[in-house]
């Protein structure tokens, strides 16, 4: 049984076995999406939203989406659209020593730019905590708001969010 199934959120293996789930190389292109999206259901507002068309599902619609690194430009397009809640853009080379994370928050109140977050792994675990350096709310996002918190790298596989506020 996997871990998505025992605790409710997936491991790093099974996570890294997934099509949509970058590679180590991956993450020197810079601010890329992170698709952990496990779950064979039909679903495809990441592909139809991608304006690159670097996200694939295809047929059938219950595949798992796949990502051409080399096509993200880290728009945050799909991060908004995933009804799953299960993309979120990573910059691990956003400082010498700090990551980026980018991933929806549809909670009120809103973090203000400049504050401190509690960051959480994907079990809700306090991981680290981390500097909001950007909210975004674009017309194409429709309401879903988009969090940009700085944090150290050396956390960048366990960071997916944020503690509410």
């Amino acid at each position: 049984m996997t871990c998505l199934k025992k605790c409710g959120a997936p491991s790093i293996e099974e996570l890294k076995n997934s099509p949509g789930f970058p590679k180590n190389e991956d993450y020197n292109l810079g601010n890329i999406a992170v698709i952990e999206c496990t779950e064979q259901i039909p679903c495809n507002p990441c592909e139809t939203s991608c304006p690159k068309g670097a996200i694939s599902v295809g047929n059938p619609i219950t595949k798992l989406p796949v990502i051409d690194f080399e096509k993200c430009v880290g728009c945050g397009i799909c991060v908004a659209k995933c009804p799953g809640i299960a993309i979120h853009l990573m910059d691990i080379n956003y400082g010498e020593d700090t990551a980026l994370i980018t991933f929806p928050y549809e909670y009120l109140p809103l973090p203000e730019a400049g504050h401190m977050v509690v960051l959480v792994d994907r079990t809700g675990n306090e991981v680290c905590e981390g500097k909001v350096e950007k909210i975004t709310g674009l017309k194409s996002y429709d309401l879903t708001k988009l969090v940009a918190v700085s944090f150290p790298k050396k956390h960048y596989e366990n960071v997916i969010s944020m503690k509410r506020l």
